[in-house]
């Protein structure tokens, strides 16, 4: 492990994988990290599916995926992982899902969404999987929301999302969906809303208060947090160009309200397309894009006991557009560009005891 500021943390640095990618979707599946799909260094969805061994460090070919696609989702439903949506080879939305049986090591095809669509965000609650919203193949975002119920292998439509987007950032907190930001077309969205799973009703909380695009979202200690991103000029300034920021706006779901941290307290470096998470009690943001010309490496932390940023190592391989995934006490980031689609898996780590 690679020490350094920021003693609770540390970096963990895996094999890397046999095929570089980004937009690769992950998932983690008693103690194997699988990676599928995603472009490779021709710009092209894979259908490559690959797992790592936690306790071994060794990588193994996977049956290929029936659908090359990147950018898919992926749920875990016991021994099966669930692939929902992405962009096929054609650059078209997919319709198509698909189920990995570890056990046999093979995929098998699941009832198709009722729509294609990529950016679709997936929450599993009570072996359920919900699909919410999505880009369809005209380019409009969609506001549908439905479920999979895996015995009978069907899709069932609940009430639509109120403001219809793809890319959202989705939190499970209690009984409820939290749906925050994503896109529609090129503008990133403000709307923060939440799906009550026994009412079947969706509640609008406060807009964020800034409109910022590829910004990292995280949820730690009854908050929601997002974090830098692109800010977008607004609708009347003709004359502002995007520009990196390092905002830190808060949502506490107790209080229902919105805080922009002061500028003492937003994060030490600009970025935007960057891993965040939470581990213990930080809010951690890792690598991603700034003003500098190739991708950051810095990692920092918001502690939300001492509410204050600190510097943590910083990442073996500085990259971007990484896909990310928490498991336990570590925090993924996988593949992503560096100077191009990466191998590189490594996972900050929070120290045994801290």
């Amino acid at each position: 492990m690679a020490t350094g500021g920021g003693r609770a943390f540390a970096w963990q640095v895996f094999p890397p994988m046999p095929t570089c990618r980004v937009y690769g979707t992950v998932a983690y599946q008693d103690g194997h990290l699988l990676v599928l799909g995603g472009c490779g260094r021709a710009g092209l969805p894979l259908d490559t599916a690959e797992t790592l061994d936690m306790a071994s460090h060794t990588w193994v070919a996977l049956a290929p995926l029936p659908t090359a696609r990147a950018g898919a989702a992926a749920v875990v439903l016991g021994k099966q992982v669930l692939v929902v949506g992405g962009v096929d080879e054609g650059q078209s939305p997919v319709a198509a899902v698909e189920a990995f049986l570890a056990d046999e090591g093979r995929w098998e095809r699941r009832a198709t969404l009722p729509q294609a669509a990529m950016g679709v965000a997936t929450v599993e609650r009570d072996g359920m999987v919900y699909a919410l919203g999505g880009m369809g193949p005209d380019t409009a975002p969609q506001a549908q929301v439905r479920v999979y119920e895996p015995r009978r292998d069907c899709w069932l439509s609940l009430p639509s999302m109120p403001t219809p987007c793809y890319g959202a950032s989705t939190f499970l907190h209690g009984n409820k969906i939290y749906v925050l930001g994503g896109r529609q077309g090129k503008l990133p969205v403000t709307a923060f809303e939440a799906f009550d799973l026994e009412a079947r009703t969706w509640t609008r909380h406060p807009s964020l208060p800034s409109r910022r695009a590829f910004a990292g979202c995280a949820m730690a200690e009854g908050s929601v947090f997002s974090l830098g991103g692109l800010q977008q000029p607004g609708p009347h300034n003709f004359y502002s160009r995007p520009h990196f920021v390092n905002t830190v706006e808060m949502f506490d779901l107790e209080h229902g309200s919105w805080t922009k941290l002061p500028r003492s307290l937003r994060m030490r470096d600009k970025r935007a397309d960057f891993v965040v998470g939470s581990l213990g009690d930080h809010v951690v943001a890792i690598g991603g894009l700034g003003n500098q010309p190739c991708p950051l490496g810095s990692v920092e932390a918001f502690s939300l006991a001492r509410r204050r940023w600190e510097a943590l190592p910083t990442m073996p391989t500085a990259r971007c557009s990484c896909s990310s995934l928490k498991a336990g006490p570590r925090l993924f980031a996988i593949g992503g560009v560096a100077q191009g689609p990466s191998q590189a898996v490594e996972a900050l780590c929070l120290r045994d005891g801290v």
